[in-house]
């Protein structure tokens, strides 16, 4: 009977596994691929982020900028794979992964399809 009390105290004097989120933050290692980044200024309009994303998450669409309109990728973070093709791919470096993780953090799915304007 006694045992069942001594590894209770045991497990209340033990390092916490949890950490509370958001205050605290694990510490990410330095190549976490994270929510994906565009740089709307250098970005080429080539596609080949789109053709090379195996799940089909890129889809070009159309937004209006300075210079016109111009076709630039709009991702599906729900499918994404964050295998890092699209960045591997893109010529001018404009598609990167960071570290941002808040963005996971929705109720309602379509909230995870990102428009251009949204990446930056």
């Amino acid at each position: 009977m006694i045992k069942p009390l001594i590894e209770t105290a045991k497990a209340l004097t033990r390092k916490r596994f949890t950490t509370e989120y958001p205050e605290e933050r694990e510490s990410l290692p330095d190549d976490y691929r994270g929510m994906l980044k565009l740089d709307i200024e250098t970005c080429i309009s080539c596609a080949a982020c789109e053709r090379i994303c195996p799940n089909k998450t890129i889809t070009m669409v159309d937004i209006v900028t300075e210079k016109g309109i111009k076709k630039m990728p709009q991702i599906g973070i729900e499918r994404c794979l964050f295998c890092a093709f699209c960045q591997e791919v893109c010529p001018p470096k404009c598609l990167t992964l960071g570290k941002d993780t808040d963005v996971f953090e929705t109720y309602d799915k379509r909230d995870l399809i990102k428009r251009p304007e949204e990446l930056e």
